[in-house]
């Protein structure tokens, strides 16, 4: 008999094969408290509905972000009651989490309704609500727990100290800061830190962004984001001169930080989010279980942290970010500033690089790649005057290209696929399995046999089995057919981790008796695990804190009397109202860290005076004109709508 340290088994040190013997004579006498002392890494991905959500879970998420069925920033994206009551229920059995997104500006109007919404997803199991509106503090509300979107605009150790001493649990940082900025913010508050590590970025600060409400009437801060800084621009000097024509001079590039999750983790981050409420399954599956497998090394190399939900998943194919829906990759402002930011030519998905056209031929062509193309794939690329174009992949034969609708393609030109049709058929179906581990006691009680069930947490039952004893003529067969029942979990979310048999003689059972002890002990253990309600409650507070300022103009987004009543009672004197419920003139529409003059080379502070433009600058597209002007102290741009 081996006995084997239960902290050594689920943290993977000692590898565990079915059937192995390892075994656990005293249940009782494991101490699980140094789970409770090591720090929790959450992975937090994104789900449009319940099938992506429940995807997420499956393929390693630690949490999931939805949208509630009104009020979200993507309006696109919300999701009914009874969904999300699901995945909750569903995440809560690996002890994940579900955070419902409702994070968008209230009007006096829609305060009751979401009062009332709040407490349906309190009672359906949401952990977490993910909020912009500082009205949501001022609500009569369950004892939720309230997160910080990063349309708050979490950039400063100031404002996020406040909205800690506030009852907000955790801040969702703005994608802009640096490590050292996180360093900075982690050293002066215990709030949780969550920040953004993969996926679309907005090239304004979250939160104030006006360009969609001012143009059209579709306000980003209530899910409705016209998406401005996906068009095509001019770039005109003060003379009119075009400087730049038709291209995305505002598409930043997609976020791409999974080689410095290590250094976010000593930084202070607690939670790593996934943007792509819009994105579909296949996206989900693949950039969960790529970060999951990132996050998994440096969790098992490091002892003092561990990850924030329950379970171990295996991946039936290899993730691949390139794979999935991608502008091109940064790491934004993360360690400093470079470029390029931006993907002027297209604002779609460029996909894996490939290579070079090396020849083209009649209805075919050729490319020089160590890539496996298949029927079916799509391909891009930018011809010589920056047009972007592509094709379908009809077939592939002695490494000549054959589309179905042969481009204009020239030799030299880079390609890309941004659809690889084998990769996505496999996508659709089964792609990992996630197991909690349980050990399993089956030993001899006072009127039969007791079956014990245990899991990480050191939840566990005894199921007490009455039943006639009848020893084996066969022990060696017995006992490896009783092993090999009590261990068949396959259905449930529950692997046997370890079987120990400790009778005083090897019993025989019928396969059917074992098999349906085992089910009603699943059962048993299902109800013990989930008869209490594991999620957290609402910080308190004790005293009312100061806001760092005691004027806000229109960027303090406040919309609603609740939020106005926020604000005063903490020490705020002038209050303007929102820009979507009065618009100021002459106002920045979009402030941004991003800048054109850095882009282009032309950065004062880079002292090139043959490259400076002549000011002020212009963004024009489809006869609409955008003013330029810039901070150079602070690094920001501000795009205004021209007079």
């Amino acid at each position: 008999m081996v006995c084997l340290n239960y902290k050594e088994l689920i943290s993977g040190e000692i590898p565990f094969e079915k059937n192995s013997g390892a075994l656990f004579r005293n249940m009782t006498e494991y101490d699980f408290s140094y789970l409770c002392t090591m720090q929790k890494i959450e992975l937090l991905s994104p789900a449009k509905n319940l099938a992506c959500g429940l995807a997420a879970i499956e393929h390693g998420a630690d949490a999931v972000y939805i949208g509630a069925p009104r009020f979200g920033a993507r309006a696109a994206a919300g999701n009914s009651i009874g969904d999300i009551e699901t995945l909750a229920k569903y995440a809560h059995r690996f002890r994940a989490k579900v955070y419902v997104a409702l994070n968008t500006l209230l009007t006096d109007e829609l305060l009751t309704d979401a009062e009332k919404l709040i407490r349906q997803l309190y009672e359906a199991g949401t952990d977490a609500l993910i909020i912009q509106d500082m009205g949501v503090l001022k609500m009569n509300l369950p004892p939720i727990v309230l997160h910080a979107s990063t349309q708050a605009d979490n950039r400063t150790a100031d404002k996020i100290k406040f909205l800690a001493d506030s009852g907000i649990s955790r801040v969702v940082l703005a994608r802009e800061l640096s490590l050292n900025e996180i360093k900075s913010i982690r050293s002066q508050t215990t709030v949780e830190l969550e920040a953004f590590v993969h996926g679309a970025l907005c090239v304004g600060y979250s939160g104030l962004c006006y360009i969609s409400q001012a143009m059209c009437g579709r306000s980003a801060n209530r899910g409705e984001c016209a998406q401005f800084c996906r068009l095509p621009y001019d770039l005109t000097d003060a003379d009119g001169n075009i400087l730049i024509r038709n291209k995305h001079l505002l598409s930043l590039k997609d976020l791409n930080l999974s080689d410095s999750l290590n250094e976010m983790i000593d930084a202070g981050i607690g939670s790593f989010k996934i943007e792509g409420r819009l994105k579909d399954m296949s996206y989900v599956k693949n950039i969960t279980a790529f970060y999951r497998k990132k996050l998994d090394v440096i969790l098992s190399a490091d002892k003092s942290v561990r990850a924030a939900s329950l379970g171990k998943t295996v991946f039936f194919f290899e993730p691949d970010a390139a794979k999935s829906f991608n502008r091109g990759t940064t790491d934004y402002f993360l360690r400093e500033r470079r470029r390029p930011l931006i993907q002027a030519d297209t604002p779609k998905s460029l996909g894996e690089k490939l290579g070079i056209i090396t020849y083209v031929g009649h209805r075919f062509f050729e490319l020089s790649t160590g890539v496996e193309l298949h029927n079916g794939d799509g391909l891009c690329f930018v011809d010589k005057k920056g047009v972007p174009n592509g094709c379908r992949v009809n077939r592939v034969e002695a490494g000549r290209i054959y589309p179905f609708q042969m481009p204009v393609a020239e030799r030299g030109m880079l390609v890309y696929r941004n659809f690889d049709s084998a990769f996505e058929k496999m996508m659709q179906g089964k792609t990992s399995e996630r197991k909690i581990p349980v050990v399993i006691t089956f030993a001899e009680g006072e009127n039969g046999f007791l079956l014990t069930l245990k899991d990480e947490e050191g939840i566990s039952i005894r199921y007490e089995i009455v039943t006639e004893k009848q020893v084996a003529e066969h022990p060696e067969k017995a006992l490896e057919a009783l092993r090999t029942q009590l261990s068949k979990l396959g259905n449930t979310v529950y692997e046997a981790l370890s079987v120990e048999i400790d009778c005083s003689v090897p019993y025989f059972f019928p396969a059917s008796k074992s098999a349906g002890w085992r089910r009603e002990a699943v059962e048993l253990f299902d109800r013990k695990r989930n008869e209490n309600d594991c999620r957290a409650k609402s910080m308190s507070i004790d005293q009312l804190s100061l806001f760092p300022q005691t004027a806000l103009t229109y960027s303090g987004n406040v919309t609603n009397r609740l939020a106005e009543q926020f604000y005063r009672e903490h020490g705020v004197e002038k209050i303007d109202p929102g820009f979507e419920v009065k618009a100021p003139k002459d106002v920045p529409l979009m402030l941004t860290k991003y800048c054109i003059k850095y882009e282009t080379g032309c950065c004062p502070k880079e002292q090139h005076p043959d490259r400076w433009f002549g000011e002020p600058l212009y963004l024009k597209n489809n006869g609409k004109s955008y003013r330029l002007t810039f901070d150079c102290r602070l690094c920001e741009m501000r795009i205004k709508a021209a007079e």
